[in-house]
């Protein structure tokens, strides 16, 4: 129900992948560049030059046609067919095999593990990325929020409390009954962040380990642009470093699933590489942990994995070797509950998130400014007789509160029973009685 915004400004810091002129400028070892291009033969079978650049995401010339050339030579891999070119393994239209004797090295550096897929970015140059693509604090303004947030019915008092929370760039926490729009201001948070991009690579090497980064259902790809403003295509031969790829801001969304482990790294036995923890994925965005308490894990638990990545901007993250390394912590944090704080936390862990907000219930003013929107977006005749009497007979008599999505739910029970009657959506007393019973159940 959220308005797309206007563009924000550009973020905070000044990054663009540096050029990949050699092998020297990917910071890998030349060994296991080597036996990242024999996996990927091993998966994918026959392959020109340039399509194996493109998959190890290298410049062919300069890198990978060197790690080509250097396997030919040792016959771990082969010419199975060829055009006029230039150079032993100097031409990218050239089609590549393994050898027997690559199936084996290939074989032994699976053990090791089974990534195949663009080249990783070595860790720190990661971190140095993610400080200088720092997010810091987004700045808005009232006129700005209302527009944000245009497309809901909000009280004053809430509004207020929203801006400056978002400005935090810090915690939030947003409590209050089920249903009055908690996660759609999330939500439209989410799309002001999207607004703006970044850079992150599409995986990371520590210690000889692959940590994968970039998730095709995580991120959302924003478009390169050109000088001339033109969206372009960059090709392998560009001499970017594509091992980093351009998305816009991050908004991930976690409820019950979440647990501890899912936000440390987690290790595949089989695969031999690791996934990127949901808040290493969000960096410079959001992560909003919809539904608190519901969890398998203890709220507390939950809220003391946060407590040093919350107030030093820094978090942990643990190899199975049993090493830890320091990672930034560029990440919004909104939490959601429709649970009591006093079920969940005390006030000690309370006072360590930065901005608590209520959404209650809206007044029956807002209730009926609400219904008025909805029923016109749904194209069902709206009129305040109809609405007077549905206050009275369903809320007032029943002592039941109002929430801001029962209109819409109530709308389209309206709609299902015009249809089926086939008479107009109208909000007569009949219609409403009979969508009122189909709707709400006294527990």
């Amino acid at each position: 129900m959220t308005r797309q915004p206007a563009q924000s400004p550009a973020p905070v810091g000044a990054f663009l992948p540096p050029q990949i002129n050699n092998l020297e400028d990917t910071g890998l070892s030349p060994l296991w560049l080597q036996d990242l291009v024999l996996k990927v033969l091993y998966f994918r079978g026959y392959m020109t030059g340039h399509k194996v650049a493109e998959e190890i995401a290298l410049p062919f010339s300069g890198v990978a046609d060197q790690l080509l050339t250097t396997l030919k030579q040792e016959k771990f891999i082969e010419v199975k067919s060829s055009q006029q070119g230039s150079g032993l393994g100097g031409d990218g239209t050239y089609t590549y095999g393994i050898t027997s004797a690559g199936i084996l090295r290939a074989r032994e550096a699976m053990e090791r593990s089974q990534y195949a897929g663009p080249a990783p970015v070595p860790f720190d140059v990661y971190n140095d990325a993610i400080r200088r693509q720092k997010s810091g604090r987004m700045t808005v303004t009232s006129r700005n929020m209302r527009q944000l947030l245009s497309q809901m019915v909000i009280s004053e008092a809430i509004f207020q409390r929203l801006g400056p929370a978002l400005n935090s760039g810090s915690s939030i926490f947003m409590y209050g009954p089920p249903g009055n729009g908690k996660t759609s201001i999330a939500r439209a948070f989410g799309n002001l962040v999207q607004s703006q991009s970044m850079y992150i690579p599409y995986a990371l090497y520590l210690d000889g380990q692959v940590i994968k980064v970039y998730d095709a259902v995580s991120h959302s790809l924003a478009p390169e642009v050109d000088t001339g403003g033109a969206t372009s295509t960059l090709r392998p031969n560009t001499r970017r470093d594509l091992r980093w790829i351009k998305i816009r801001r991050p908004f991930i969304v976690v409820g019950g699933e979440l647990t501890l482990e899912g936000l440390d790294l987690v290790f595949d036995d089989t695969t031999k590489f690791y996934e990127a923890p949901f808040q290493v994925k969000a960096n410079g965005g959001i992560l909003l942990i919809d539904d608190f308490g519901r969890q398998q894990v203890r709220p507390r638990d939950l809220l003391n994995r946060w407590i040093v990545p919350l107030e030093n901007r820094v978090d942990y993250l643990r190899l199975h070797t049993g090493r830890k390394v320091e990672v930034p912590f560029d990440v919004m944090i909104v939490f959601s509950t429709n649970l009591p704080p006093k079920d969940l936390v005390d006030e000690a862990f309370l006072r360590r998130l930065r901005h608590k907000i209520e959404i209650g219930d809206p007044t029956f003013e807002e209730y009926r400014e609400i219904f008025k929107r909805v029923a016109q977006d749904k194209k069902v005749e709206y009129n305040d007789q109809g609405l007077a009497y549905l206050l009275q007979e369903w809320y007032i008599k029943r002592n039941r509160k109002p929430r801001a999505s029962h209109p819409r739910d109530l709308c389209d029970q309206i709609i299902d029973i015009s249809a089926y009657l086939a008479v107009p959506a109208t909000m007569s007393r009949e219609m409403i009685d009979n969508a009122g019973k189909a709707y709400f159940v006294d527990i």
